[in-house]
């Protein structure tokens, strides 16, 4: 026990303490970014950690996009900077005002639509180690671009709510960013007030203070018996939480409730 408690001193003294399972001291549990849904915040203690890196994954129409969304737009309504790292320029800015986000507080970078085919990859492409070449390097390119331009933004410091969208990369893509890509990342956000979100469509990094909500849609509810009179009433989806060095392991539901008129 005694060469355990001096090794995390050790790491703490080389701030290199973000890779510990147990909270450091003196740690404020009020630093949370709120998500603005309540079932959620109660369960996070209030939200997403500032100075971390978390992550939303899920499969299409899981909720994902919405709920990052949301979340940004919680920040513009406190006044906040926010900005959105749009790998495959997937970004509505009507559904994004919807959601409450202020477009006039939002940065959005816009990367390039592509399809989502695993033959768009090339196999020796290696982030920020081996360029993409030839035909058929959208996808790198476009992941690339937008690494770049996260870290860019990160380092500015003017935005303290910063989304990644990787929703729609390949996963072999996605396998073959280093590792060492995201502990950077969250190298440049440590002790700051900013946090950053990753969307994707599984588990792709998440700092060790950091939060990952995996979402599972529900069977869709619908009102009406007739099949032409049958509207769409509402989505649930499950949130399972995971956090290796926070309380907030469990599940939670999330429902939606739409207008019966539309």
């Amino acid at each position: 026990m005694a060469t355990k408690a001096a090794l995390e001193a050790l790491l703490r003294d080389r701030k290199l303490d973000r890779t510990l399972t147990a909270p450091p001291d003196g740690e404020p549990e009020a630093a949370h970014a709120s998500l603005a849904v309540a079932a959620l915040d109660t369960r996070l203690l209030g939200g997403l950690p500032r100075g971390r890196l978390s992550e939303i994954v899920g499969p299409a129409s899981s909720g994902r996009t919405s709920l990052a969304w949301a979340w940004l737009g919680a920040a513009t309504r406190r006044g906040e900077w926010v900005a959105l790292v749009d790998t495959f320029d997937r970004f509505d800015p009507a559904s994004g005002a919807d959601c409450g986000i202020a477009l006039d507080r939002l940065l959005w970078i816009r990367g390039q639509p592509i399809t989502k085919t695993a033959g768009a990859l090339d196999p020796g492409w290696r982030p920020g180690q081996r360029a993409a070449s030839g035909p058929g390097t959208l996808v790198e390119r476009a992941i690339d671009r937008a690494l770049k331009s996260l870290n860019l933004v990160l380092q500015s410091g003017v935005c303290t709510a910063v989304v990644l969208d990787l929703a729609d990369a390949p996963a072999a893509g996605l396998a073959r960013v280093p590792a060492s890509t995201w502990l950077r990342v969250q190298r440049v956000i440590d002790g700051t007030e900013t946090t950053c979100l990753l969307i994707g469509p599984s588990p792709i990094a998440r700092s060790a203070g950091g939060v990952t909500l995996a979402l599972t849609p529900r069977p869709a509810r619908w009102t009406g018996t007739h099949d032409r009179a049958r509207r769409l009433a509402g989505l649930d989806v499950d949130v399972q939480m995971a956090s290796p060095r926070r309380a907030v392991s469990g599940r939670a539901e999330v429902a939606t409730a739409l207008d019966p008129a539309i």
